[in-house]
């Protein structure tokens, strides 16, 4: 460089900040001196767990000889002297398996220990578990010691959720080398489980000896590589950091308590080793001054100490040294159950445990029940009851649990729940927040019981009275009152919660109560009779909830006897209550005194009462249809619908929803032939229902049938399209142009769409549903006009290929209207495979892919006995199979992609491939292999394994393409066989993911 050049390096190199170089690791062999000088920095750059890296990575390197050959590295002195500055590093870190864990990955960390055995000359081809460390010299037993901790750690440690994979060393360039990094791992991982008894016994060989250990320092590694090894200093008893024994058992106990809960999970006794051990540890680090040499974490240690307790049980009661933890699995192991309950009351108080561990034991209970265990119902109850008043009194919400029940409480019960509330407040000086949430509890309590004796329990007992101030008790009083009306009907009447002097203001609102709790029909008017006797008025407006048709209101009011008004308004209000709940036997007995009574002084009511109970036994037979009978409805019912189908009376009140239902009914106990023949041509063009009903019907019968018998078809398309169309008018705009505007409110068809799906709810015969269905497919597909992601049906041909005016229809509407039909038909019939594709189809087009490749899965399984046979090829067409791959590629699990590419007619080679190429799957990956009997695609698998350089996934591919079933020289007849079971067995594991 000229001198010029120079001084524009300086100059530019002056301008800048002084930033220190990072010393580069070839310096360390240059200058024997600076590692050591380096390690003392205060903030060293690289830090000492770099070093080891960068040091084993060179040594580690392989080599090419001269004829471009690779080599493993050379046994150099080069190669040796790095391999020593990386066990200089370690001996800086005192050999802390934590840091050296921390910063090194399994690989690297075992080359570093296997070189530490090997400088501390520990018998090469001799197994650990064979030396006797009593006769070692120190800093070789210590080396030994320190391997085999760490091989029982790493087995520990390997058994957590998985890290980011930190920087290890590269032993050949190569693009995979993470995948080979993780084969190693793997690899190393199945060596040190094979040889963990070994490393044990190792680890306790070591805990009966009595003397002090040494182990190697920076010192001793440099007398390795000078003379004054020969003298054997290095192996003497003083030679090293000397680690006392009490400081090397109190870690080996601890590492092997590790291991031995470890191993619990598969073999009870190991929890009673490893509290051995962790109390070992525990009396070890008391006894301890200084802890220089333990790297434990104590919060760990206490953790360990209190699952091996409740592991084991070993739990004395009454010892004062006890958790509220032990106390309580103490309990639960000794099955004292009462106890158990008791701690929880008195911890409302103290409240030392934490909600989390009181709920995970009432879950513990109820597992208990769900598995058989007898007598622990009530145990369940009394503990959901004490957190709940833990919730309460932290002003928490209640659990649902809970709230369950209070649906269905006893006496008992509930006086167990005031018991609890009364102990879990303070008594001394209980704060102002906890009571206020008690009070607020009581409230809720007295609120949720549906039995008025319980809730007159709960408001006359001590602890009410105290909490609740008198206008808060009066005004849960009248809300009581108010909620009587919805009670169950056979309860006792509301107690009084205060002594108020007998009037007949008090007689007027017990018997105003009596007549909204009672059914009885001469009772009812027995009452009616009595409080006309005391006070004129309208007696019908008592109770908010009692309602009757606005089209009969006005006859009903119009009745000059007051008397008579409200016995007729309250019968027919309480029978339509009673279809609504469908009590239908009390219902009978009301509408027929109605109709008994209303029969001797009106034509008119007496038609509408006959109305009333045609649309009541209709309804009965519905729901019992609905629940599973199969009995047809008897010819007298079917006559009196048809009656009042053509029924033509002036001035007659009628209800819209009686004809609704009667066309229903007929619709679902196919009366086609009524509809289509007999029913008169005017009923047809004056009730929409009916002529709904008559074009259903006609388009039914003709199912399947040739091309020109789908007129009706073509009449009941028109009519369904008009209802999901809406107005257009035609505006100008400001710059002239016209423009189109849809009024969604007004429909132009017979029938508001809300009308019409509210018919549709009432139908529920197969064949009309899968019409209708149809129908509205057909229409989504054309004003959505996406023919790759149609949705399916059957009897799709049937109707028109595309609309003249397809801007009048309401794209929205029709979409929601076709997935609430599908819908509510699947809650009808849950098996049926039509309806079930067809809604998975819907799903899939708008990506909801979960849910769909549930219905997909959903419709195989009911045809094929969850598909123990094989699933007819009409369910799991390639169109339907193609859009169940898609499903699983969209949800990342491409395992499952390439095994149902195998399903297709001609297998999908091109998707199958790629997908095995994601090395991120979301599935159980080569779980999956089992279920491939495509020698192709299981060769390709092998291959890309290999390529990746996963030997254990790669040994699975090889294992499913050696079965001899799938040995391409088989007959035919065997390969289906192995082919077909391979599908049940692939769709039921599929099922059980997404079932």
């Amino acid at each position: 460089m000229s001198a010029e050049a120079a001084d524009r390096v300086a100059a530019v190199a002056g301008s800048r900040p002084s930033t220190p170089l990072q010393t580069s690791w070839f310096e360390f062999l240059l200058d024997g001196s600076l590692l050591e000088k380096h390690l003392q920095k205060s903030n060293p750059d690289p830090t000492p767990v770099q070093l080891i890296i960068q040091f084993l990575e060179q040594a580690s390197k392989p080599s090419v000889n001269e004829q471009n050959q690779v080599q493993p590295p050379a046994d150099n002195r080069r190669n040796r002297t790095l391999k020593l500055l990386a066990l200089k590093v370690a001996a800086h870190m005192k050999w802390d398996l934590d840091l050296l864990e921390k910063g090194l990955t399994i690989p690297v960390l075992n080359m570093l220990l296997n070189e530490l055995l090997c400088v501390s000359k520990v018998p090469p081809g001799v197994k650990h578990v064979d030396l006797d460390l009593s006769t070692l010299p120190p800093t070789t037993a210590m080396a030994v010691i320190i391997y085999n901790r760490w091989a029982i750690r790493t087995i520990v440690l390997s058994s957590f959720p998985e890290k980011q994979t930190k920087p290890g060393p590269h032993q050949m360039n190569m693009i995979n080398i993470v995948q080979q990094e993780k084969e190693m791992t793997e690899n190393i991982l199945t060596v040190l489980k094979e040889q963990a008894a070994d490393s044990i016994s190792v680890l306790e060989g070591a805990l009966r000896l009595k003397k002090d250990f040494y182990v190697h320092t920076l010192r001793t590694l440099d007398l390795l590589t000078a003379d004054a090894a020969a003298n054997g200093e290095t192996e003497s008893s003083t030679a090293g950091l000397c680690i006392s024994a009490d400081e090397l058992h109190c870690q080996v106990h601890y590492d092997l308590g590790a291991i031995f809960f470890h191993q619990g999970c598969t073999d009870q006794s190991a929890y009673e080793k490893a509290r051995d051990h962790f109390r070992q540890t525990k009396e070890l680090l008391k006894k301890l001054d200084l802890t220089v040499h333990v790297h434990l974490d104590e919060k760990r240690l206490a953790g360990y100490w209190n699952a091996c307790k409740a592991m084991t049980g070993d739990c004395d009661p009454g010892d004062p040294q006890m958790t509220p933890y032990d106390q309580i699995n103490s309990l639960i192991r000794a099955h004292n159950y009462q106890a158990v309950i008791e701690a929880f009351i008195k911890d409302n108080v103290i409240r030392s445990l934490p909600n989390h561990f009181r709920r995970s034991v009432h879950r513990e209970f109820l597992y208990k029940v769900q598995q058989g265990e007898s007598g622990l119902d009530e145990v369940c109850h009394k503990l959901c009851v004490c957190n709940a008043v833990r919730d309460a009194l932290e002003g928490e919400v209640l659990s649902v649990r809970f709230q369950q029940l209070l649906l269905k409480p006893s006496k008992r019960m509930v006086d167990f729940i005031l018991e609890v509330c009364t102990r879990s407040l303070e008594k001394d000086r209980p704060s102002e927040t906890p009571r206020r949430n008690m009070a607020n509890f009581m409230k809720t309590l007295c609120e949720s019981l549906e039995d008025l004796s319980l809730v007159f329990v709960v408001s006359s007992h001590k602890l009410f009275m105290e909490l609740l101030k008198e206008e808060e008790r009066k005004v849960l009083v009248e809300q009581m009152r108010k909620r009587s009306a919805t009670i169950n009907l056979s309860a006792k009447p509301l107690p009084s919660f205060y002594d108020i002097p007998a009037s007949a203001s008090v007689n007027i609102g017990q018997l105003e109560q009596q007549l909204i709790l009672l059914l009885e029909p001469r009772r009812i008017r027995q009452i009616l009779i009595e409080l006309h006797g005391i006070a004129e008025r309208p007696f019908w407006r008592v109770n908010s909830k009692w309602e009757v048709p606005p089209d009969y209101i006005n006859v009903i009011l119009g009745i000059k006897d007051n008397l008579t008004k409200d016995l007729v308004y309250i019968l027919m209000a309480k029978g339509l209550h009673c279809i609504l709940i469908k009590d239908f036997f009390h219902a009978r007995q009301l509408f027929s005194a109605c109709l008994e009574l209303v029969t001797e002084f009106s034509p008119k009511l007496r038609q509408v009462m006959l109305n009333e109970m045609l649309l009541l036994e209709v309804r009965a037979h519905e729901t019992m249809a609905a629940e599973g009978s199969k009995e047809r409805p008897p010819p007298d019912l079917v006559s009196r619908v048809r009656g009042y189908l053509e029924m033509r009376i002036h001035d007659l009140p009628l209800r819209q929803v009686v004809g609704e239902e009667c066309v229903a009914f007929m619709l679902n106990w196919r009366e086609n032939d009524y509809l289509t023949l007999q029913v008169p041509p005017s009923l047809v063009m004056n009730n929409p229902y009916i002529k709904l009903g008559q074009l259903l019907a006609s388009t039914c019968k003709e199912l399947p049938g040739p091309k020109e018998s789908r007129r009706t078809a073509k009449e009941l398309w028109d009519v369904v399209v008009q209802i999901c169309s809406v107005s257009i008018q035609h505006k100008r705009n400001s710059d002239g142009r016209v423009g189109l505007i849809k009024q969604r409110e007004s429909s132009m068809g017979i029938l508001h769409r809300s009308k019409f799906i509210t018919f549709i709810k009432k139908l529920r015969e197969p064949l009309v549903l899968t019409t209708l269905i149809s129908l509205f497919v057909r229409l989504h597909s054309i004003v959505r006009d996406d023919i790759v992601n149609e949705v399916t049906a059957e009897h799709l041909s049937i109707w028109p290929s595309s609309l003249p005016n397809i801007q009048a229809v309401d794209v929205e509407a029709v979409a929601v209207t076709v997935k609430e039909l599908v819908t509510y038909a699947l809650t009808l019939n849950p098996n049926n495979q039509s309806w079930l594709i067809t809604q998975a189809d819907i799903y899939f087009v708008t990506n909801q892919y979960s849910a769909a490749l549930n219905l997909y899965l959903q419709a195989g399984a009911v045809c094929s006995d969850f598909f123990t046979k094989a699933v007819p090829p009409d369910i799991y067409t390639d169109q339907v199979l193609k859009r169940m791959i898609k499903c699983c590629s969209m949800m990342n699990c491409h395992t499952q992609v390439a095994v149902l590419c195998q399903f297709l007619r001609e297998v999908d080679y091109m998707t199958a491939f790629k997908a095995l190429q994601e090395q991120s799957s979301h599935d159980a990956m080569d779980s999956f292999y089992d279920y491939i009997w495509d020698v192709t695609i299981l060769e390709y698998l092998t291959h890309i394994h290999h390529k990746r350089g996963e030997a254990e996934k790669r040994q699975i591919a090889i294992k499913a393409i050696g079965q001899a079933e799938l040995n391409t020289s088989n007959p035919e007849e065997v390969l289906q066989l192995a082919a077909q079971k391979r599908k049940k067995k692939f769709l039921q594991a599929m099922a059980k993911l997404y079932f």
